[in-house]
């Protein structure tokens, strides 16, 4: 007998929301799911979305839960909302699937994290990156010690946000986003944590060079690994005229690798003093075109969502245990500017600006 799909819902109706169209074009489409409702204080956004996917709209999640009983709801309001918006979800009785960053504040994630425990749903968050080709190949090539000793590891984020985007109430303030760092780059650090991390200890810097914004349009850090490596970040939403970059490299005493494209899409540089069975063809197998800078990495993503309410008990991908760590990241980041020295992961630096 064939099991109906997981009733599946948004909350949040802008710009991210349309790009989930994958969910319900023929292209993206898959059995496991369905889209029963979507949410928006905004009206006619939340009518447009409900068009696109063929469901109910609402302007209050609350009754759309209660009408329409998701199974998951996709939280993809503004970063500053996250928090309340899955917490009133998970209150309800729903798993939370959350667009990053799940929370501002490290804190509330694990409040979030404590609750879904407790009444026994799921909650996490969505890194679609880790789901890119050339982002699985280097983790796989990392976990098989083919770099062996690493010596250092960078991300760089070369994107163009003109003034217009900070100009929508949230964008850049500290209260509901944060700058280039946590908005746009969540993602890269993220990935460079899973590959390369745990991050031991961080120092940065911040600037706006192109942007009038609260928080950062330019952020430059140097790391150090628990493995004794060197790395460092470079993220810009200043770029001109256009996105150009997002890259991750790692350099290892026996190879290096860098990968790289609009959002970590394609295998610039794979190298190794002892070469494997099919590292010549890595680049062209790897590699993957990419319309936008989002990739293509949700579909991969939702299908192992998927997979892991059908499994019952197998936790859905980047669970809130694992989603919280580039947000202590980027709190470590933040503090050391704002104390103006090297600080530890371990000692739970927090910024006294983001998300306050």
């Amino acid at each position: 007998m064939t099991k109906p799909p997981f009733r599946f819902a948004l909350m949040g109706c802008g710009r991210v929301a349309r790009h989930y169209a994958f969910l319900h074009t023929d292209h993206g489409s898959f059995t496991g799911l369905q889209v029963v409702g979507c949410c928006d204080p905004d009206v006619s956004k939340a009518n447009a979305i409900a068009a696109a996917f063929g469901c109910e709209a609402y302007s209050d999640a609350t009754e759309m839960i209660s009408e329409r009983r998701p199974d998951v709801v996709v939280v993809l309001t503004p970063s500053g909302d996250h928090y309340a918006h899955a917490k009133v979800v998970l209150e309800q009785g729903c798993s939370v699937l959350s667009e990053k960053p799940i929370t501002l504040i490290p804190e509330q994630a694990h409040e979030l994290i404590d609750l879904a425990r407790a009444r026994g749903l799921s909650y996490a968050g969505v890194f679609q990156n880790r789901y890119n080709p050339a982002v699985r190949k280097i983790k796989e090539a990392m976990d098989q010690g083919r770099f062996g000793a690493v010596v250092t590891a960078a991300i760089r984020l070369r994107w163009c946000r003109y003034q217009e985007y900070y100009e929508d109430g949230w964008h850049g303030t500290w209260a509901q986003d944060g700058g280039v760092i946590n908005q746009q780059a969540l993602h890269h650090v993220d990935a460079l944590n899973w590959i390369c991390g745990p991050i031991e200890a961080v120092s940065a810097s911040m600037a706006n060079r192109a942007n009038d914004l609260e928080a950062e349009d330019t952020l430059a850090a140097v790391l150090r690994f628990e493995n004794g490596a060197l790395g460092t970040i470079e993220a810009t939403t200043a770029a001109r005229p256009e996105d150009f970059e997002a890259s991750l490299s790692v350099v290892g005493e026996t190879g290096m690798v860098q990968i790289g494209g609009l959002a970590l899409n394609e295998v610039d540089v794979w190298r190794f003093i002892e070469p494997q069975p099919g590292d010549a063809s890595v680049k062209e197998t790897y590699s993957q075109s990419v319309p936008t800078v989002y990739g293509l990495g949700h579909l991969a993503m939702f299908r192992d969502v998927v997979e892991s309410l059908d499994a019952g008990d197998k936790p859905m991908p980047v669970a809130g245990p694992d989603a919280v760590k580039a947000i202590e990241v980027v709190h470590a980041l933040y503090a050391s500017i704002e104390q103006g020295n090297w600080v530890f992961l371990a000692d739970a630096p927090r910024s006294a600006r983001l998300g306050r």
